[in-house]
């Protein structure tokens, strides 16, 4: 009876340990890129930057529309992952939320070129849209309660609310180098906070 090779199984874990490096490489690349030079940057130029071959992204994601699909999920997981981690971390529910929605201005300024190249399949795009709001509006009201329940912000916000009004905030600034949406932003949040007790 033949036995298992150790040695081959270990090498087929290795294999996909490298696959899956190598994908995450490709998404951070891409991300990196589309951010300065657009989405419809050179895959070579990905290429270079992740360290891999342009065979492995086509391997990887077969066409341009899958890999900018996948930046824009792998950017949604990293900013939902984050929320949990900054409450955990951070000195107050506030200071939190106030780090996690700079991470969230971060995503919105990539999203919009991610958003513009996916016009062409509205059934991909709607579907991500979907998938957007499902793992960060539930972060959003993590952050948000728990700032509430420290006394850091008043109550009454609703997660979507904060989330569409960032978003709206986020317009235009592609267009206007005068424009930056992170001082409003940092109004909204000084309005959001609780008076000292008198």
């Amino acid at each position: 009876m033949p036995t298992e090779n150790p040695t081959g199984k270990a090498s087929a874990r290795s294999k996909r340990t490298d696959a899956l490096r190598n994908q995450q490489a490709v998404l951070t690349a891409a991300a990196e890129v589309f951010v300065t030079s657009g989405v419809d940057a050179p895959i070579r130029q990905i290429a270079a930057r992740a360290g891999v071959g342009m065979a492995t992204i086509y391997r990887h994601f077969p066409t341009r529309a899958d890999l900018v699909t996948a930046v824009y999920r792998h950017q949604i997981e990293a900013c939902a992952e984050a929320g949990p981690k900054l409450l955990a971390s951070s000195e107050s529910p506030f200071d939190a939320l106030r780090q996690w929605i700079d991470l969230f201005v971060d995503f919105l300024v990539t999203k919009h070129g991610l958003a513009d190249a996916l016009q062409s399949d509205s059934d991909r795009f709607a579907t991500l849209h979907t998938y957007f709001l499902d793992r960060l509006e539930p972060v959003s009201a993590q952050l948000l309660n728990a700032a509430v329940e420290a006394g850091d912000i008043r109550p009454g916000l609703q997660p979507y609310e904060l989330m569409r009004g960032i978003g709206n905030l986020c317009v235009g600034r592609d267009d206007d180098p005068r424009y930056d949406p992170r001082r409003l932003i940092a109004l909204l949040l000084q309005g959001l906070r609780q008076p000292p007790p008198t």
